[in-house]
């Protein structure tokens, strides 16, 4: 998929022209999708890697098929309650500057990893997809890349403060299931709150000495505001 991408990159720098590229009604699946996968926590693992790899190639813009419709919308079509894809896309929003770095993860293939500039906020903000459906993996972050905790690591660190802290959004399925259609964050359910709004999205606050810790079948979202990027200044 990442070729698709590369190729429209390529060919519109080429063409020398002032058009830029868009994904538009990206569904992920043909003819409404389907029950308990794109309306599901499971999608949000095409979702979201969809979302780095389109800004990595400088795509401008994403339009999500659709907003409510078919078993792909973000709101469940008969309660209007968002979908788990939704929330991603919120996070993502909020989370997610529009400079993109370049993030590479050495160590196993089951990870994605992306970075871009903080969204109004000093420092960095890491997108991490874990795929892997039983190993947990433990990422140390460096100026030249993250790092599984197998990998060794020879990459110089950046400067951390002391007592410096990061925020991480840890995203799983209700009960483990990757089907559910209730996503959580920080092991709480993102549900509606009674008024009918969208609930408190907080982050949890973890020492940036320690490891990010991404568990099975999970995505991070991990805001650094203490690392110093270049191209964030």
């Amino acid at each position: 998929m990442a070729s698709t991408f590369s190729d429209l990159q390529g060919l519109l720098k080429a063409a020398g022209t002032s058009a830029v590229a868009w994904v538009g009604e990206a569904g992920g699946a043909y003819n409404s999708g389907h029950h308990l996968v794109t309306d599901a926590f499971v999608f949000s693992f095409w979702f979201l890697d969809q979302f780095g790899m389109s800004a990595k190639y400088d795509t401008k813009s994403y339009c999500r098929q659709s907003f409510i419709g078919g078993n792909y919308g973000l709101l469940n079509t008969t309660t209007f309650q968002p979908n788990p894809d939704y929330y991603s896309a919120l996070l993502w929003h909020r989370l997610m500057g529009t400079r993109v770095l370049d993030a590479k993860f050495n160590g196993t293939n089951m990870i994605r990893a992306y970075a871009h500039c903080a969204k109004h906020s000093p420092g960095i903000t890491l997108l991490l997809i874990n795929l892997h459906g039983s190993a947990i993996n433990r990422v140390s972050v460096t100026s030249e890349g993250a790092h599984g905790h197998t990998a060794r690591k020879h990459s110089r660190k950046f400067a951390q403060a002391a007592g410096a802290m990061r925020e991480e959004y840890h995203l799983t399925a209700k009960d483990g299931d990757i089907q559910s259609q209730v996503m959580m964050l920080n092991g709480r359910a993102l549900v509606t709150v009674a008024d009918g709004n969208i609930p408190r999205m907080e982050p949890a606050r973890v020492d940036g000495a320690q490891h990010i810790v991404i568990a099975p079948y999970s995505i991070v979202f991990a805001h650094i505001p203490y690392f110093h990027a270049p191209a964030c200044s």
